[in-house]
């Protein structure tokens, strides 16, 4: 029998719901702007239902970004989904 191998689990920042680390995109929030994970700071997730949801994501993309413009997030937000599934 093959060896199960252990799958991170994260949750995702809008809906709270746990999933494996593979389905959910890893974004940070840094000064003010959003953008992909770099590899340094703190991070979040977003579920793939939740992007398809703008009205859910918007309150918790204000609370971890502490404020700022919620037109300007959602922008980039719909930049980086669409620059992450071309690649």
């Amino acid at each position: 029998m093959a060896k199960k191998f252990h799958q991170p689990t994260r949750m995702c920042l809008s809906c709270r719901e746990r999933n494996e680390q593979q389905n959910l995109l890893r974004l940070q929030c840094k000064d003010g702007e959003i953008s992909s994970f770099n590899g340094v700071g703190r991070s979040f997730y977003l579920c793939q239902d939740c992007l398809k949801e703008d009205k859910k994501i918007i309150r918790a993309l204000m609370r971890e970004c502490r404020g700022g413009d919620k037109d300007k997030h959602m922008n980039k937000l719909k930049e980086i989904i669409t620059d992450d599934r071309k690649s």
